[in-house]
């Protein structure tokens, strides 16, 4: 693979992710501004996660008969359009829709990624680049966050919108054509999932996404209510964990090629578990800081870690590997929110303890869960 093409893949996911992190965060505010509940305005973190997931699970199929260069221009221009209709909605319904066609349009840049990783570097390497991919999505997600606090909400969809349309313009005179011979558009998901490797490890992402978005996505509303902090604090306490999370992906991608992806893996959750439990109790504001940025490494080492499990499977089912990835990670992720605002109803602590025993239970499991051959 080429520098310059796995730098515009760095620019698609930094451009996807740069309000991710950030709209669970501007809950508050967004609320605040139409005069609505925040767990009413908290749909739109699902409103975005679960058509992402669904969607998702087409593009590593399709760009086994569709120039891979095609389906990215149309699909990142469609979803700046998107942010650009979230800047200026007029209220809560419209926004809703932004977030829905945000989320279609955007499932389509880690696929790709990933696909490419797999197919142009070799097994040795991949950890590196699957990590330096997600660190930059998460330098994005950073600079979304730490706006977040400062800017209008409505700003935080205005600058993805136009650098993603600036980012087309790069994709059209830059971006290599990926042209396949393949004529016969297939989704070959049964097959794939009669491998019994490839069930189980989609099985660790199915629980493992829903866990960390049933807690991540809330952590903004629990900041609010059980600490009364502003809207700068709950960013800046949010903004931390993609912070720690930019070293989380390079450190996991490292690790993957030195101590193995069983291994990586296993050091994220452990962190996870640990920040998941402090989280119960009501703590100091410097040790909630220390708090975050645990829960933000953990995450990504983890996630690193899965991610370049994920091009080691066999070359067959690599398209549908990488777009279950995506669709899985969302599709759970917005069950963990969904999940997570019936549990925070009801009391934080009680959120906090059950999804921490999952965490455990996915620990003393992945050993089982995460062999490949």
């Amino acid at each position: 693979m080429k520098k310059k093409t796995f730098f515009i893949l760095c620019l698609e996911g930094a451009v996807l992710s740069f309000n991710i992190a950030a709209a669970a965060a501007l809950v508050p505010s967004i609320a605040k501004d139409f005069a609505l509940s925040q767990f009413f305005v908290g749909r739109l973190i699902w409103m975005y996660m679960l058509p992402y997931g669904v969607a998702a699970l087409f593009y590593g199929p399709l760009v086994r008969v569709m120039d891979a260069k095609r389906v990215e221009l149309f699909c990142i221009f469609f979803f700046s359009l998107a942010n650009l209709l979230a800047a200026l909605a007029k209220n809560i319904y419209i926004l809703f829709a932004a977030r829905f066609f945000m989320g279609v349009f955007g499932a389509s840049v880690i696929p790709l990624a990933l696909i490419l990783i797999a197919k142009g570097i070799e097994a040795k390497q991949r950890g590196k680049l699957v990590g330096i991919f997600f660190s930059a999505t998460f330098v994005a997600s950073l600079l979304g966050l730490s706006l977040s606090g400062i800017l209008h909400w409505r700003a935080i969809f205005l600058i993805p919108a136009i650098s993603g349309l600036i980012l087309c313009l790069h994709m059209y005179w830059w971006m290599p054509s990926f042209k396949t011979s393949e004529k016969r558009f297939r989704m070959d998901y049964l097959a794939a999932f009669r491998n019994k490797a490839f069930l189980n490890i989609f099985a660790y992402i199915f629980f493992i996404s829903l866990i960390y978005h049933g807690l991540q996505q809330w952590l903004a509303v629990y900041f609010s209510s059980k600490f009364n902090l502003g809207q700068f604090m709950i960013s800046m306490l949010i903004t931390l964990t993609s912070l720690s999370g930019v070293f989380g992906e390079v450190l996991g991608g490292w690790f993957s090629d030195t101590i193995g992806r069983l291994k990586t893996v296993n050091l994220g959750i452990i962190f996870m578990i640990i920040s998941a439990f402090a989280l119960i109790f009501k703590a100091p504001i410097v040790l909630l800081v220390l708090i975050v940025i645990i829960w933000g490494l953990g995450w990504t080492i983890n996630h690193a870690g899965i991610s370049t499990m994920l091009t080691d499977l066999p070359v067959e089912s690599l398209n549908e590997a990488a777009s279950l990835n995506s669709g899985v990670r969302f599709i759970s992720g917005g069950l963990g929110v969904a999940l997570g605002g019936i549990f925070i109803q009801q009391s934080f602590g009680l959120n906090f303890v059950l999804f921490g025993t999952g965490l455990v239970f996915l620990f003393l499991f992945a050993k089982r869960l995460l062999k490949l051959n």
